[in-house]
């Protein structure tokens, strides 16, 4: 069966991604905000308060730190990762995807793999992006296969043909999901 979100996963996978944000350089809560509002939020929506809840939490693991300054007359808090955000950030790349919302989880990766300079650790993270969609794929189908032994009674068939349209746009999006992740590390193992 397909994989559920979890709220630990969700935000786990929030902190991830800022750090990768930090990587690229300090930033406060606002340029954070911004780089969702203008990017990220295409795969990966972020209200001003989660992010805020994120940084507390890479706060208090040591992932992050921050500077206090006064800009215009108010004050700001500009974050930067540290050695141990930079190692949380680097374990979490080259961990397999678990949890639910793949594609979610597959693009915050996606998105970041920039920052892994090691070609053939890119491969790897697109390699097990790949076996996730894999995954993916053969538990919707299994789940297909159920769906279409059921005998279902006259009065719900209008019903089950619309719940059965809407597993089929399920394997329509993540096969040719799986055909782009393919195509994308041929394309890496080439380089």
């Amino acid at each position: 069966m397909p994989r559920h979100p979890s709220s630990t996963n969700r935000g786990n996978r929030m902190g991830n991604v800022i750090l990768g944000l930090l990587l690229i350089g300090p930033q406060t809560l606002y340029s954070l905000n911004k780089q969702f509002e203008q990017g990220i939020s295409l795969f990966y929506r972020a209200s001003y308060g989660s992010l805020q809840s994120a940084l507390k939490s890479l706060l208090a693991k040591g992932h992050v730190t921050f500077v206090e300054g006064i800009d215009g007359g108010r004050n700001k808090k500009t974050y930067s990762i540290t050695d141990a955000g930079s190692a949380a950030f680097d374990a979490w790349m080259h961990a397999p995807v678990v949890g639910g919302d793949l594609e979610v989880a597959a693009l915050s990766k996606l998105y970041l793999l920039g920052l892994v300079d090691d070609a053939d650790a890119r491969l790897a993270v697109l390699d097990d992006l790949v076996a996730a969609v894999e995954g993916e794929v053969a538990a919707l189908e299994g789940f297909a296969v159920q769906i279409d032994a059921l005998d279902v009674p006259p009065q719900y068939a209008q019903l089950f043909r619309y719940r059965r349209a809407t597993l089929d746009y399920g394997l329509m999006s993540h096969r040719a999901s799986l055909d782009w992740f393919r195509a994308l590390a041929a394309e890496e193992r080439a380089r």
